[in-house]
């Protein structure tokens, strides 16, 4: 199980970047970057523009995705079934199988907490427990997005759904062994889903 640091003095969602640490610097294949603005924001994450040079002295332009850490929940009923949620996805035009997530708030105390958040507001069920899993960079040629997966255990239902004003979720419940089966037979497109799942599989949770 990998585990990181949490409590009062956690990270929480920032949009800052942290100054490259001193092994970054003298890694013969690091970017230098030479100033670094907002092209464009959103709700959610913004576009981010750095002017870098490459280690050949070139100098160049670099757009991503620059957004807050984000939590995902594998989340199990006293029954052993997982709650997951049924979301529509705009950009694929569809609605989506996958597990209960979202980005970090300035006033988690920490990622545990944000867990237990997200949880709640997207299906209305409360976690007794929530373990870290593991933590991934997703998609890091693109974005500096950093998804910290957590197990949560005992799961029942004890609030109402609070939804963002873009978020439309019907929570469910799924047979832990079912949603392995749709994962590996390559039914669940949800590439968070499909990374909690068989982490937790290969983890031998």
């Amino acid at each position: 199980m990998v585990s990181f640091r949490t409590g009062p003095s956690a990270p929480t969602a920032t949009f800052l970047h942290a100054p490259p640490s001193r092994d970054v610097m003298t890694d013969d294949l690091a970017w230098e970057t030479t100033d670094t603005r907002i092209d464009y924001s959103c709700p959610g994450f913004d576009i981010r523009m750095d002017d870098v040079r490459l280690p050949d002295g070139t100098e160049t332009d670099f757009h991503y995705v620059d957004e807050p850490a984000a939590v995902v929940v594998l989340p199990f009923t006293p029954d052993g079934d997982i709650v997951a949620i049924d979301e529509w996805r705009q950009a694929v035009g569809r609605t989506n199988r996958g597990l209960p997530a979202g980005g970090t708030e300035e006033d988690d105390s920490d990622y545990a907490a944000a867990a237990h958040r997200e949880l709640t507001e997207e299906t209305g069920y409360e976690a007794d427990t929530m373990d870290p899993l593991v933590t991934v960079e997703p998609a890091n040629g693109i974005a500096n997005s950093v998804h910290h997966y957590f197990v949560a255990r005992g799961c029942e239902p004890g609030a109402d759904q609070h939804l963002d004003f873009n978020e439309s979720i019907r929570p469910t419940t799924v047979a832990y062994d079912d949603l392995r089966q749709s994962v590996l037979a390559g039914d669940v497109r949800d590439a968070r889903t499909v990374l909690g799942v068989l982490y937790y599989e290969l983890a031998g949770e």
